[in-house]
């Protein structure tokens, strides 16, 4: 069914994209990079994941940045990366829970991309994120605190992406087919104006 939405829609969507990405943003867990892939798929798009990018371009891992250099010096990288991807669109981009944070980011975005916030429950990123010891800011002595922490900061940011798609215990290709009807619906409103 997912695949009769994007095929139905596709060449639609691609069109009144023009030349801007589509942009996912959200907490660490939320599912940025697997759903992402999935909608680029769809949608016959290119993918990039921001830190992977930023990896590529800096020859460090993330946590290896974070270590060296601090999260001040690793969020002005990723704030620079995340503005070249942008121009190179139309793609879809999974970026860094923390990228969205930074107000020029945001402000680049809205020119140059329709953002989607991955919005996830606690339990879930939680979940998600325990598979994996590689998150530099969860290590910390009480990791779910910290993702508290976090969604409270960031989630009336996060709130200003042009769409929402609740992520949940749900097959990827669910999310990514909800991804791509929201991002139908808000290109049909922007188009109407």
């Amino acid at each position: 069914m997912e695949t009769d939405i994007a095929s139905n829609n596709r060449a639609s969507i691609q069109e009144r994209l023009g030349d801007r990405s589509i942009v996912l943003v959200g907490l660490m867990g939320a599912g940025k990079t697997t759903v992402g892939r999935r909608v680029a798929t769809l949608l016959s798009l290119p993918f990039v994941d921001s830190d992977a990018e930023i990896e590529q371009v800096s020859t460090m891992s993330v946590p290896e940045l974070f270590e060296a250099y601090g999260e001040p010096e690793f969020r002005a990288l990723e704030a620079r990366v995340i503005a070249r991807l942008a121009q190179e669109g139309p793609q879809v981009i999974a970026t860094g829970g923390g990228a969205f944070m930074n107000a020029e980011t945001r402000s680049l975005l809205a020119d140059s991309a329709v953002t989607v916030w991955l919005k996830a429950d606690l339990d879930t990123l939680m979940e998600r994120v325990g598979r994996r010891g590689d998150r530099p800011l969860l290590k910390a002595e009480n990791p779910r605190q910290v993702m508290q922490d976090l969604m409270a900061v960031r989630y009336p940011v996060y709130g200003e992406a042009d769409v929402t798609v609740q992520s949940r215990a749900v097959k990827r290709e669910v999310v990514a087919a909800e991804v791509i009807q929201a991002i139908e619906e808000y290109l049909s409103e922007r188009s109407e104006r």
